[in-house]
């Protein structure tokens, strides 16, 4: 199983820009999907969760900017930034609570991607 983020990149205070995190392998459902980031110097934290029924949460310091949503066929998380500051710097990571099909039978296990860079800086 591996996830994949993509869609980092610079932007401007004020620009918008979507991650996408595509989990692939064999893969029999995926719970909660979840966007983390951290920023040079700091802890790594919680930006937005969404759970296998759509239910969300985000960090204070995003709600109302950021938007999380997920495609499940294609068992992919998006996170729709927007209004971004320059303190929305930071590598984001995906994490994904699902059960994999092994030889043995299913498992459940945490998977993180590798993560993507986003400056926001004019």
């Amino acid at each position: 199983v591996q996830l994949q983020a993509s869609g980092g990149g610079l932007v401007q205070p004020g620009g918008s820009l979507r991650l996408s995190c595509a989990a692939s392998g064999s893969i029999f459902s995926i719970n909660a999907m979840t966007w983390y980031r951290q920023a040079p110097g700091k802890q790594r934290e919680l930006v937005a969760g969404i759970t296998s029924g759509g239910s969300t949460n985000y960090a204070d310091s995003v709600k109302g900017r950021f938007t999380i949503s997920r495609d499940n066929a294609k068992n992919t998380s998006y996170l729709q930034m927007s209004s971004l500051k320059p303190e929305d710097t930071a590598v984001y990571y995906c994490n994904a609570d699902l059960v994999r099909t092994t030889a043995w039978g299913r498992s459940r296990a945490d998977y993180w991607g590798k993560g993507t860079l986003v400056t926001v800086s004019s």
